[in-house]
């Protein structure tokens, strides 16, 4: 029997696919990485995943998982061919377990589905990504994603309870427990969550869930620079408080969500931070007070949202800021290189400057914006991509950026994930501990089968 047969004896002739222009689709995801996939399989069960991957292990076939294409740095793209194992269709939330403040859930349940089906209940799953309407929670564990609100509530790892993998060779596990605490062996929900699809391929997972904040509030404080603003994030930090988010947006995001949306209206100034408090009312009230105190002698001007309407508009307008900035010339696209850095907190100020000199030395426009109040920086660049020169341009300055961030005690990645994009640069980051990744790998995929080529493994 050929091998696309067999894997239509396992899911169904519909749910496998050689097409051309289906494969096409799913040999890229939002990064420049790209690799054409030979097969489509799209299973519903975790017992269909258990069994493609022994089929694909006995004959040393390529599977790279895929959830709803959202990455950035070519996590989900089949950079050896074989088979792309689209999870969107395993979308189910088994048990809503509020009692013991958890959710049971499938790979292909979409993030903000999960948080409209927890809403009437008074609780949320906190990890808050950008893409939040349309990512899928296998995705946000395979890259420990977080987003905005990880200031206060931090990454992905610490809500994953349990997660159920299915091994290279089709052995299916349990990593943890449905308790809030287990020390029982190794944390293997913690060496899983982060691979990237690299060491095994998650089928399920008990998520710990978080109750509703009673309220919330935002805060807009304008600076006059960037460098400014990277030294209140510091002083506000260190006063004691910590808000539940901590966004920056530069002039140039400014002014591309003003093109966006003109009735945002935000302030025409060199930089904004967006702040967020949330608690009872009365932590909120004290939260804008303490901001307030410990912004006032660098900011231009602090303003508290009115309502909590005006609170959702900012956000909303925060979400858009990474596509809207090709509304600054209709000549140039957005292109997602060097964009995820890292720093420790006291190194922001220098990272922000060093931002703006390299986008001076290449004459490259960069807009910096993103999760500021742990460090991660967005820095958005906009090219003619028709122009070979701008794409040569753009390279070097992504490079120097991650080489930069490195050198300040940083990560290349704070939260998009390595992929295909950042590789090269995890020796230089981690030094001896990435042959400790390499081992590690050996051991629980020795014929190398799943997502080969990422992480530098």
């Amino acid at each position: 029997m050929k091998f696309i047969e067999k894997l239509q004896e396992i899911v169904g002739k519909n749910r496998v696919s050689t097409s051309f222009p289906e494969l096409y689709c799913y040999s890229c995801d939002a990064s420049q990485i790209k690799g054409m996939p030979d097969y489509v399989v799209r299973p519903d069960s975790t017992d269909q995943v258990s069994r493609i991957v022994q089929l694909a292990n006995k004959n040393e076939v390529p599977i790279t998982s895929r959830g709803a294409g959202t990455g950035l740095a070519g996590g989900a793209v089949p950079l050896n061919g074989g088979i792309v194992l689209d999870l969107s269709s395993m979308n189910r939330i088994f048990d809503v377990d509020l009692e013991n403040l958890q959710v049971t859930v499938e790979p292909g349940v979409v993030h903000a589905k999960l948080n409209e089906k927890l809403k009437p209940y008074g609780f949320f799953f906190p990890p808050d990504p950008g893409s939040s309407a349309m990512c899928t929670i296998g995705g946000l564990i395979a890259n420990n994603g977080s987003g905005m609100r990880s200031v206060k509530y931090g990454t992905t790892s610490r809500y994953a309870l349990n997660l159920e993998v299915v091994m290279a060779d089709g052995t299916v596990i349990n990593t943890g427990s449905k308790t809030l605490k287990t020390v029982a062996g190794y944390n293997l929900t913690g060496l899983m969550v982060g691979s990237e699809g690299t060491l095994g391929i998650i089928t399920k997972a008990v998520l710990k869930v978080a109750p509703l904040p009673k309220a919330r509030s935002v805060i807009l404080a304008s600076f006059e620079n960037s460098e400014l603003a990277g030294n209140a994030v510091v002083k506000t930090l260190s006063s004691g408080i910590v808000p539940s988010a901590c966004e920056i947006l530069d002039r140039t995001a400014i002014e591309a969500l003003n093109a966006f949306d003109s009735n945002l209206n935000l302030p025409d100034v060199g930089t904004v931070l967006m702040f967020e408090v949330d608690g009872t009312e009365s932590a909120v009230e004290e939260g804008i007070k303490l901001i307030e105190s410990a912004c006032s002698s660098l900011a231009t001007n602090i303003k508290a949202a009115a309502n909590q309407q005006e609170s959702e508009e900012l956000w909303r307008a925060r979400r858009l800021v990474g596509a809207a900035i090709s509304r600054l010339d209709p000549n140039r696209t957005r292109v997602y290189v060097g964009e995820d850095v890292g720093v420790p907190i006291k190194e922001i100020p220098k990272m922000l400057k060093k931002v703006q000199e390299i986008s001076e030395e290449f004459d490259v426009p960069i807009m910096t914006y993103g999760h500021i109040g742990d460090g991660n920086l967005h820095t958005g660049m906009a090219i003619d991509v028709l122009d070979d020169s701008q794409w040569d341009r753009l390279n070097k300055a992504g490079d120097k950026i991650h080489r930069t961030a490195i050198e300040l005690g940083g990560t290349v990645s704070a939260e998009h994930g390595i992929g295909g994009a950042r590789s090269e640069y995890l020796e230089l980051e981690l030094g001896p501990a990435l042959y400790v990744m390499i081992n590690i790998k050996k051991a629980l995929d020795p014929k190398n089968i799943l997502n080969p080529g990422k992480m530098g493994v």
